[in-house]
């Protein structure tokens, strides 16, 4: 089976680990001030991800550094729109400065979860992209309410899975309140991204297997063994002639 995949990761967030990154992924979300990132981290990581061929992303998020954007706000729905529209504004201007392109959006964290099964989300988010983009795709979660509203509206949309995140049956995301939400050996990440791959399934906590097929996998950068991960996996996927890029 030769198989080609998108592996993108969570940059930009104050890790400092983007340059270890950028060489083993195809493309990253660069945070846009929301949830982290300030004008110094966005221009640092667009510097990297031209070096490195990596597609750049905006990664907008619910405007809360206090809880790395982690937590639901209750917003007025415009001037939540107004906030992902400055933010991939911020973000844009400087890849507009450096010659580069913006190739999607994913919503981050409590922003990306509530998108994905909220309709008046989804749209509010749709919005921010239309106009701020040259209609962008963006990374949705499988069968989502996200994806359907941004297909309804015109929108390209690239499905996304975790490679590094348990899945419950019902494919939400484990909490990261369970110790077993985050997949740190390289080993089990592997398995778990090879299995997604090849069976369009995800084998969830409870043991079964749910349907879901994907193009774009994340690594979170935040991961404590991101850069470990990463290299693993540039390494064995191309074993089972599963190509990066």
């Amino acid at each position: 089976m030769n198989v080609t995949v998108d592996i993108n990761c969570d940059v930009g967030e104050g890790l400092d680990n983007e340059a270890q990154l950028m060489p083993f992924i195809s493309s990253c979300n660069i945070a846009c001030g929301g949830h982290a990132g300030d004008t110094q981290t966005m221009i640092k990581t667009i510097k990297l991800a031209l070096k490195y061929t990596v597609k750049i992303g905006a990664h907008p998020s619910f405007p809360d550094v206090a809880n790395f954007g982690r937590k639901v706000m209750d917003m007025n729905p415009f001037e939540l729109q107004q906030s992902l529209e400055d933010q991939i504004i911020r973000l844009t201007t400087h890849i507009d400065e450096l010659g580069a392109n913006l190739h999607h959006v994913k919503p981050h964290g409590a922003l990306y979860n509530l998108a994905a099964i909220d309709g008046a989300t989804s749209q509010i988010l749709v919005n921010a992209v239309k106009n701020t983009t040259n209609n962008v795709p963006l990374y949705t979660p499988y069968n989502s309410k996200l994806a359907l509203v941004a297909r309804e509206n015109q929108l390209k949309v690239i499905v996304e899975a975790f490679g590094d995140r348990n899945y419950n049956t019902d494919l939400t995301l484990v909490s990261r309140n369970s110790e077993n939400a985050l997949l740190t050996n390289k080993q089990l990440v592997l398995s778990h991204l090879v299995h997604m791959i090849k069976n369009k399934e995800v084998i969830s906590i409870d043991g079964v297997g749910v349907k879901m097929s994907a193009k774009t996998f994340c690594i979170h950068g935040d991961n404590p063994r991101a850069i470990e991960v990463v290299k693993y996996l540039s390494k064995e996927l191309l074993k089972l002639n599963i190509k990066i890029d």
